[in-house]
């Protein structure tokens, strides 16, 4: 089964009296529980693609398929449920919020979501916390962890709504090389145990090295396999 499957998209901004063409015709697979990487240098499109797979942006041409279902089909509340109930965000500057600590950050998207009762939300919190390592720092604010366990909360907030697709924008970006690589291997071994689809943009060798498959973007094409 595919998670996501991208027909010919291709996406143009307009740039006063020109236009900048984002992505020129992708076409791209991927399929349940793989840890796929978009590759590629800044401007090469990867992180417009993201977005896009992600309903964060809509395509100038071509299709988006979710779940083997259209995107173009969905009305804009089964958008939003889909942003909220079936994807999973992890941004390169974290998006923490400073006044709640470690529980609350992880805890605000069920809260959001309002279906999931009290009970339900803290085993979740703490089976999650405790996979990311942050047993620890439960109780402390953004802006007295490190910067790998800002990135470990982001990473269970993406998680814990239980999502079948995690969508990774430069995840290391803002980490030192080991602490990098701890946070890939810790989402290469979320990805294992959950069998969550992951999809990154990234131009970090250390996370390409971990892919099942990669896409190697440049000026708005990709391959599978570069020349």
């Amino acid at each position: 089964m595919n998670s996501v499957l991208l027909k010919n998209v291709k996406k143009v901004y307009p740039l006063g009296k020109t236009e900048v063409h984002a992505l020129k015709g992708i076409n791209l697979e991927v399929r349940e529980g793989e840890f796929f990487v978009l590759a590629g240098p800044s401007g090469s499109g990867k992180s417009t693609l993201l977005n896009i797979i992600g309903c964060l942006d809509s395509p100038t041409e071509g299709e988006v398929w979710l779940e083997n279902t259209p995107v173009r089909n969905y009305s804009q509340s089964k958008l939003n449920r889909t942003r909220l109930n079936h994807l999973g965000f992890i941004f390169q500057s974290f998006n923490l919020i400073s006044v709640l600590n470690v529980f609350e950050n992880i805890e605000l998207p069920m809260l959001i979501r309002k279906d999931i009762k009290a009970k339900e939300r803290r085993l979740r919190i703490e089976n999650i916390i405790e996979k990311v390592g942050l047993t620890r720092q439960v109780n402390q604010k953004p802006f007295e962890l490190s910067g790998g366990q800002q990135q470990r909360v982001a990473i269970a907030r993406a998680l814990v709504t239980k999502p079948k697709i995690v969508l990774a924008d430069e995840p290391t970006a803002n980490l030192d090389s080991q602490t990098g690589i701890e946070i890939i291997d810790l989402m290469h071994r979320l990805n294992t145990q959950e069998s969550t689809t992951f999809i990154f943009s990234t131009h970090d060798p250390k996370v390409i090295s971990k892919a099942s498959r990669v896409l190697y973007m440049k000026d708005g094409l990709g391959k599978e396999n570069p020349e």
